[in-house]
């Protein structure tokens, strides 16, 4: 039997949503100052980006835009 759209958009959405919640709890990893030296500059702009991205994919949703795919460096 054919999946339908909806079903196929939880199935799908919910997979990936627990893929970036579990990358949010491994970026937190680096967080540990006994391994890893960063700056407050460093944080903010991994932040800053994060919520960039997410509010653009949030705007897709409502406004039904594209937005341009930009990789993130420090």
């Amino acid at each position: 039997m054919k999946e339908d759209k909806h079903h196929r958009f939880r199935r799908l959405a919910e997979k990936r949503t627990n893929k970036i919640i579990e990358g949010i709890r491994i970026l937190g990893n680096c967080s540990n100052r006994s391994n890893y030296y960063y700056t407050k500059q460093e944080i903010d702009k991994i932040f800053s980006t994060i919520m960039y991205e997410i509010k653009e994919a949030r705007n897709r949703f409502i406004f039904k835009n594209n937005s341009n795919k930009k990789t993130f460096k420090l």
